[in-house]
């Protein structure tokens, strides 16, 4: 469906009382896919050697990403010296902990030490424990600080650490984003997360390593955050899409790889500074990696864009003297402006961006969040079987697989039936499989096949595991793509902000993993069907967001109000539309007479007014 996108470079905005009237604004220098980078060659060399250096630091970034699996992996646990017996011997065995990304979610709960020791302080009381690590790593977080038995519960407040400042990231540098830019975020970003993610390595207890981890996902989501803004804004329509799934692409190749890396190098610590010295690359971005030109321009910094311009032109081979349009020259004009710059807080002024915005939030939020119950599902519970496969790396490379498989059904979904058709067919697949999930298993449990109880449940089971993965694989790229949404259809001005407020979003989402363990997934399933419900409410409100296929990027708020979804229902003729609005608008009533002698009303009726025809409401 087309976007209603309203033109406004010739006259301001009404202020009708949620939009601020602008003043006149310059047509050209805001009509940056039509006018400015036509100008510049469109989408030449400049633009993709750019868009490449936002492609290299994802893959470290999955790194980061992924890093709980092995970080805070809990291992097979054997008590060897008991203070009580000495000839004693326990055995606990645990999972692999949760960890949500960007890209995917892997649910194993923990069990052995946290359903066993728990009511038992007899069999916490061990002095010396030995461990079978599962994860390639020969010593983890885990093991260093025995976080077992009674001081399980630790490693998920060391699961929130990095979740929890990557919220916090995200609403805070998106807004400094659109305040002070994405080239500066980006550099700040990477010169913290450099210090805190080498520290890690270097913590000597849990509460240290819990408060590093916070302020490195702080930085990490600076660093996601402003590489998303500035890829999007460097590309024309045609391409964005495409360029951002390579993006995701990547990401799904660092989770591939770290398994890999964390046998090659064995420590945590070691892998910790492994997968934050690449970091150090991007310190030359310094110099490399200018501004955006898009967002130096709606928010009126011309000489700064003026300085870029040329520079791009340069890169190019673009001839700035044949300026057939009169962008340089419009930009000269311009100069003189003071720079104008706009904070997330003003979308609450505005009738339909807001609106947008709230949507995707909550789908993001609904897509993250249903991810873990599906892979949850996948479990029994009453059996304690921790996996489809019951190994650390089939599991892993099976919920790998599904995001890769889920990102390569985007591409032709979204090339066919555009951003909200696609979003709408994703959110659809994933609340049937819910329901499906959490309806039909229980009727096939309770109405059919009571004479063999085996075969009913293996049936279920195979039905379940199913329904989990339909649901992993439609999830994922609700998620997915409501990011990418969020970043099309909201103006420069705001982006950053908005993105951040998405991303902030998709992680409460991915926060409700961890919290589910530290639970020992009590309420898994109203969890689930709390979760059910939002992806219902989804699919209608899915249904009021506008269509950004190749249309414009929106520059200023005016232009994200403009973007206005195309009635489901096609419009009654149009001819007759406009000869009604004609009378309604233009009468013309100047051929309006007096009555006719012959029609002149009868003598009992003289004393009515006479001039009910000069107003016009006699009869005829």
């Amino acid at each position: 469906m087309a976007v209603v996108r309203l033109e406004t470079e010739d006259h301001p905005p009404e202020n009708n009382g949620f939009v601020a009237s602008e003043t006149a604004a310059p047509r050209l220098l805001w009509d940056i896919d039509g006018s400015v980078w036509p100008f510049l060659g469109g989408f030449g060399k400049y633009q993709k050697e750019l868009v490449v250096l936002t492609w290299i630091p994802v893959l470290f970034i999955g790194f980061s990403q992924f890093s709980d699996y092995f970080l805070l992996a809990q291992p097979i646990s054997t008590c060897v010296t008991h203070p009580a017996v000495n000839a004693w011997n326990w055995t606990a065995s645990s999972l692999s902990p949760v960890n949500i990304t960007n890209a995917s979610s892997l649910a194993e709960p923990s069990r052995g030490s946290d359903n066993h020791g728990d009511n038992n302080d007899t069999q916490c009381m061990c002095s010396e424990w030995k461990y079978q690590m599962h994860t390639g790593l020969v010593q983890n977080v885990v093991t260093k600080w025995d976080l077992v038995c009674q001081s399980a519960w630790k490693v998920h407040i060391a699961k929130f650490s990095l979740l929890v400042g990557s919220i916090f990231g995200y609403l805070v540098m998106g807004v400094l984003a659109d305040w002070f830019g994405r080239h500066l975020v980006l550099i700040t970003s990477v010169v913290f997360m450099l210090i805190f993610g080498l520290t890690v390595a270097f913590s000597v207890d849990v509460p240290m390593f819990s408060s590093l981890r916070f302020f490195e996902g702080f930085c990490l989501a600076g660093i996601t955050l402003s590489l998303y803004v500035m890829r999007i804004e460097l590309c024309p329509p045609g391409r964005r899409f495409s360029v951002t799934m390579v993006a995701s692409f990547i990401v799904l190749g660092g989770q591939l790889l770290m398994p890999g890396l964390a046998a090659l190098c064995r420590d945590w610590q070691v892998l910790q500074a492994v997968i934050i010295c690449p970091f150090i690359l991007m310190m030359s971005y310094i110099w490399v990696f200018p501004e955006s030109l898009r967002w130096l321009l709606a928010t009126q910094q011309y000489e700064r864009a003026q300085t870029l311009i040329y520079r791009i032109a340069k890169k190019n081979k673009v001839n700035t003297e044949s300026d057939a349009n009169g962008v340089l020259s419009e930009l000269e004009r311009e100069l003189h402006k003071k720079p104008k710059k706009t904070c997330i807080v003003k979308m609450v002024g505005t009738r339909n961006l807001w609106k947008n915005i709230v949507v995707l939030c909550v789908n993001s939020l609904a897509g993250y969040g249903i991810h873990h119950c599906f892979a949850r599902s996948m479990m029994d519970p009453e059996a304690r079987e921790t996996t489809m496969f019951h190994n650390f790396y089939a599991d892993y490379y099976t919920m790998a697989g599904i995001a890769v498989a889920s990102c390569l059904a985007l591409c032709p979904t979204v090339g066919c039936l555009g951003r909200r058709g696609g979003l709408l067919m994703f959110m659809i697949l994933t609340a049937l499989a819910s329901l499906l999930q959490l309806g039909l298993l229980n009727l096939i449990g309770k109405y059919s096949l009571h004479h063999d109880t085996e075969l009913r449940e293996t049936l279920n089971k195979k039905f379940s595991i199913a329904f989990s993965i339909i649901g992993m694989f439609s999830s994922h790229a609700v998620s997915s793509l409501s990011i990418f949404f969020c970043a099309e259809i909201t103006p420069t001005v705001i982006r950053g902000g908005s993105l951040g407020l998405v991303l902030a979003s998709a992680g409460f989402g991915m926060l409700t993993a961890p919290i589910m363990e530290l639970h020992n997934q009590k309420g898994y399933f109203l969890h689930h069907v709390i979760f059910a419900c939002c992806t219902l409410i989804c699919i209608i409100c899915i249904l009021l967001l506008p269509e950004s296929r190749d249309q414009s990027l929106p520059e200023t708020l005016a232009d994200g109000e403009n973007y206005t979804r195309k009635p489901l229902l096609p419009p009654k003729k149009g001819g007759e539309q406009h000869l009604l609005l004609t009378k309604a608008e233009m009468r013309d009533y100047s051929r309006v007479q007096e009555t006719p002698a012959r029609q002149a009303p009868p003598a009992s009726a003289a004393a009515a007014p006479e001039n009910t025809t000069a107003n016009g409401v006699a009869s005829s």
